[in-house]
């Protein structure tokens, strides 16, 4: 694999990231977004454990360092304006801080937001404390 081809294709926004669409890799489920820097994206390439941008910390987020809750990478795509990342995964557990599978847990339903996936985990256990 040539990293540097890799990256070099990527088209990073003015704060150096681009967004990463996280997918179950067998079952089509949508698990998160995240953002990667170049070497968060070289880091996943290199160990083929999902490593992200944290923006809230300014930092690399290895996930699942906290929460046990890891995502081994299966594929990782690029969509056809090169600025955002399909990264077909193997979830460990919950994808969400909330404790739920997956960060999209809302559906628009008869003009509201319903909560339509339950909390497998507490925040709690995962963390420590509440997020």
């Amino acid at each position: 694999m040539d990293a540097d081809a890799i990256l070099g294709a990527l088209s990073f926004n003015r704060d150096g990231l681009v967004a990463a669409v996280a997918q179950q890799h067998d079952s089509g489920e949508v698990l998160m977004l995240a953002w990667m820097n170049r070497e968060a994206v070289a880091e996943t390439l290199a160990t083929g454990r999902m490593t992200y941008w944290s923006r809230s910390r300014q930092a690399l987020w290895r996930k699942g360092e906290t929460s046990g809750q890891h995502q081994r990478l299966i594929e990782l795509r690029l969509d056809c304006d090169g600025d955002t990342l399909l990264a077909l995964v193997d979830q460990a557990g919950v994808a969400c801080h909330t404790g739920r599978r997956s960060c999209f847990f809302h559906a628009a339903r008869d003009g509201a937001w319903t909560e339509i996936l339950p909390v497998e985990i507490a925040p709690e256990t995962l963390y420590g404390s509440s997020s």
